[in-house]
C-alpha cells in the first residue's frame, strides 16, 4: 500500500489508490503520494486489479 499526503493540510491515508478526497479537510485533488513510502505505481488500474473507489 502507498501512503497519500494532502498537500494543503499535511494528512495521510494509507490506501492503494490516490483519494480523489483529503479524509481530514476534505480538498478534492490534493493527495499526493508521500516520498519514499509504498508502491511505485500511483495507480492500480492495468495491474489486473479492481478498479479503487475512494
Amino acid at each position: 500500500m502507498a501512503v497519500w499526503k494532502c498537500s494543503q493540510c499535511g494528512a495521510t491515508k494509507e490506501s492503494r489508490c490516490k483519494p480523489k478526497k483529503c479524509p481530514s479537510c476534505g480538498a478534492e485533488n490534493t493527495m499526493t503520494k508521500a516520498e519514499g513510502q509504498g508502491e511505485s505505481s500511483s495507480s492500480c488500474k492495468g495491474r489486473g486489479k479492481k478498479s479503487c473507489k475512494s
